[in-house]
């Protein structure tokens, strides 16, 4: 392998250290929007949050994704994630 592909997966393990905490976020508001009561401000805001960092997470996916192609290790690291 080549030193950019080294160097590139070597991004890619950082950046699924990145996808775990994202993940946890995403566990932590839901924790929170469904802890309380449904129809309140901090519910939704809550879900709100939930959602951007789903969409941050499916981003981060695809970029560590890019990073793996052609090193035949894309998409088993992140097998095991939640989606």
């Amino acid at each position: 392998m080549t030193e950019a592909g080294e160097a590139m997966l070597e991004m890619a393990q950082r950046l699924e250290g990145m996808l775990e905490e994202l993940t946890d976020m995403a566990m932590d508001a839901l924790r929170l929007a469904t802890s309380g009561d449904p129809d309140s401000a901090e519910t939704g805001e809550a879900l709100a949050l939930e959602r951007r960092v789903l969409k941050a997470r499916r981003s981060l996916e695809r970029c560590i994704l890019a990073l793996q192609e052609g090193s035949g290790t894309a998409r088993s690291s992140l097998d095991d994630g939640a989606a």
